[in-house]
């Protein structure tokens, strides 16, 4: 079992179908842990000596953040995955290597995600916000909610309409990835070798003074930095592997929906069960044509597999997602006092409680588990059938769209409530 395993995916023409890039992700946390799915509106901040509070440090405000919809872990400020209204899309990864950890509160690796998204309109940009914020303020901190301190490095893989972008760091220093067609996956290990299209200005030089590069060979990024026989990478069989081979195999033909099988595999573990699980996935269509929408699906419950993928669209006046968003505790939370976490509150949405009522019921009669799970899947596919009619006629019901994704929660929770209760 690899701890905190999460994998993230994209595929780019001519991988795809009609043109489009397609990410997806899976995050795999610990299997108590509540994932929420949020929406923040665009905003201006005229006060900038005012600082924007973080997970744990408080940095430098901008001028202006963009809209953006999250999948976060409720007790944290950052996000695992998510997107925004210029349709850039983001995930992250725990990865660990030659390059100590540090525990010391500074900004998480979720907090990079939501802050690429807040202040990027393109993939390249947002690449930029991060690595200057690690520069300025370092990554670390305990990424999980409790008295055990579990801390690591990231690596993310950033979309647009255009391109997307693998930057790995290890502490301080990373590595980019320019990656303009086909297909690409980062598990949780450092995977940039020798196409490294980006980098820290002292990443070789470091690495010459730690004695990890002796400046004559060429320079590997995932060999010098970690302790990966690269040569053999592709052939391992974890789930950075799996997933690249799931990728190929349907190379020429990926739609979201393909996105959406790969990120319900049990058999390659890329949809884990244990002790960590994968407690959120998110699937997202970035058309590559600037006049069609993005459309981003999150299912904001444990295991795609037995959970819904709801639509979100980007339009003005969004409805907020009551029914994905945790309870709130302000300044009583345990993350906030310090010394923290010194008692986990129930941070439990509608949905995710009534999803887990549900599953209760389910794992106990093969009947009702067929029913509900038909159902699920009925309203899925309506649900895909309408978003394809949106992309293929061009046309949006802005007035049904802002009410989009509420409504979709709402319909999952009445599939759980009539199998309960029958």
């Amino acid at each position: 079992m690899e701890p905190c395993s999460c994998d993230t995916f994209v595929a780019l023409p001519p991988a795809t179908v009609d043109n489009r890039i397609i990410f997806g992700k899976n995050s795999d946390r610990l299997c108590d842990e509540v994932q929420e799915v949020v929406y923040f509106p665009a905003a201006v901040h005229e006060n900038l000596r005012e600082h924007l509070q973080c997970t744990y440090i408080e940095i430098d405000q901008v001028p202006e953040t963009y809209a953006v919809v999250l999948s976060r872990p409720a007790w944290l400020w950052g996000a695992e995955m998510g997107a925004n209204e210029h349709g850039v899309c983001i995930g992250n990864e725990a990865v660990w290597g030659r390059e100590e950890v540090c525990d010391e509160e500074a900004l998480l690796g979720m907090d990079l995600v939501r802050l690429g998204l807040e202040r990027a309109d393109t993939a390249e940009k947002a690449l930029n916000v991060i690595v200057d914020l690690l520069e300025k303020y370092g990554q670390g901190g305990n990424c999980s909610e409790g008295r055990m301190v579990f801390s690591y490095h990231n690596s993310f893989l950033i979309a647009d309409r255009k391109e997307a972008w693998i930057l790995e760091t290890a502490g301080k220093y990373w590595a980019a990835e320019k990656v303009q067609e086909g297909v690409r996956n980062i598990s949780n290990q450092l995977s940039i070798t020798t196409k490294i299209d980006r980098e820290h200005p002292d990443l070789r030089n470091y690495a010459k003074q730690k004695g990890w590069w002796d400046g004559k060979t060429e320079f590997d990024f995932a060999a010098t930095y970690s302790y990966l026989d690269t040569a053999k990478m592709m052939l391992s069989p974890g789930r950075y592997c799996e997933g690249y081979k799931l990728l190929n195999k349907h190379k020429g033909n990926i739609t979201f929906e393909t996105m959406m099988e790969i990120l319900r595999d049990k058999p390659s573990g890329i949809n884990m069960e244990g002790e960590f699980l994968t407690t959120a996935s998110m699937v997202s269509i970035l058309p590559q044509d600037s006049n069609l929408p993005c459309i981003h699906f999150f299912t904001g419950t444990p295991d795609p597999e037995r959970s819904v993928f709801k639509p979100f669209i980007f339009v003005p006046n969004v409805s907020q997602l009551l029914d994905t968003s945790s309870p709130t505790f302000d300044l009583e939370d345990p993350v906030k006092k310090k010394p923290r976490f010194q008692f986990k509150p129930d941070r439990r949405h509608p949905l995710y409680q009534e999803h887990q009522q549900a599953l209760e019921v389910i794992d106990k009669k093969e009947e009702k588990a067929k029913t509900m799970m038909d159902n699920m899947r009925k309203l899925e596919k309506e649900l895909f059938k309408e978003m394809e009619s949106i992309l293929q006629n061009k046309h949006l019901d802005v007035d049904k769209i802002v009410n989009l994704f509420p409504q979709c929660a709402k319909d999952e929770i009445r599939i759980y409530k009539s199998n309960i209760s029958s």
